[in-house]
């Protein structure tokens, strides 16, 4: 099993980090062989109070176990959807959270100590918590293509070509501007955003509003912005989703003007 801590400095000795996001350091401890890999947080000097770096550093480092201090429900989300069970520490240092880690892991054990245990960290142990995290994310994201689909139904039995018409003006600035806002307003995955650009372009909307509302659903999420300032802060938030909304009005351009030239057209 391997735990994660974040800590204020690079050893066992130093103090629990008060706060997930901006501990100095994160110690990923091997408990079958007592290895400690120390590694510096990239996020722990941000102005922004950032905690993006910190969940990606330790989802790379692929810990059974993340003992904290205090982080948001957004990062511990994430954390959980990979598979990380989290768990918050009050005080003291990094060496007696994991000694009281360990000794309420073996009480929580008890009844399974005459079973044949098998190593952490082997390749069967990481291909099962790949595959059931992969089968949680997949269960999660199943009611939203439910949704999708149903919602095409209602696409296709209300908004006909006249109505696809009358939003989209026919004239490539506008559209690429119209199918950018449409695409921010909520936050989707590739496969939902493939399913209705496809519907889109089939209903006669241009390829610029298409590629913008594509770019804008995966990257600028504006129903979401609450949760994402909570999780990386203002700043950042702001200037990611802004550039994210530019670079969808560029990439639209490109795809089109590409298209063009080595295809003699656009779909």
């Amino acid at each position: 099993m391997r735990i994660a801590i974040s800590a204020d400095g690079p050893s066992l000795d130093t103090k629990v980090g008060e706060r997930f996001g901006t501990s100095k350091y994160l110690l990923i401890v091997d408990l079958e062989t007592g290895e400690v890999d120390t590694v510096v947080n990239p996020g722990a000097e941000s102005l922004s109070h950032s905690g993006i770096q910190a969940v990606i550093t330790v989802i790379s480092k692929m810990p059974d176990v993340l003992l904290t201090g205090y982080l948001s429900p957004t990062a511990e989300k994430h954390l959980t959807a990979n598979g990380i069970r989290v768990v918050r520490v009050t005080g003291g240092s990094a060496s007696k959270a994991l000694e009281r880690f360990n000794q309420n892991l073996v009480q929580e054990n008890t009844g399974l100590r005459n079973e044949p245990a098998r190593p952490a960290g082997t390749f069967p142990d990481r291909l099962i918590h790949t595959i059931k995290s992969s089968a949680g994310q997949f269960a999660k994201a199943l009611p939203v293509m439910m949704s999708v689909v149903l919602l095409l139904g209602l696409f296709q039995a209300f908004a006909g070509r006249d109505t696809i018409a009358s939003f989209f003006s026919g004239q490539g600035l506008w559209d690429t501007f119209r199918g950018a806002f449409a695409g921010s307003l909520l936050a989707g995955n590739p496969i939902t955003s493939y399913i209705i650009g496809g519907e889109l372009l089939a209903q006669g909307a241009s390829l610029y509003a298409v590629t913008s509302f594509l770019v804008a659903w995966v990257t600028v999420g504006l129903i979401q912005l609450p949760a994402e300032i909570d999780a990386l802060g203002m700043r950042f938030a702001l200037i990611r989703n802004g550039l994210s909304f530019i670079a969808s009005l560029c990439i639209a351009g490109v795809t089109v003007a590409a298209c063009r030239t080595f295809f003699g057209g656009c779909p």
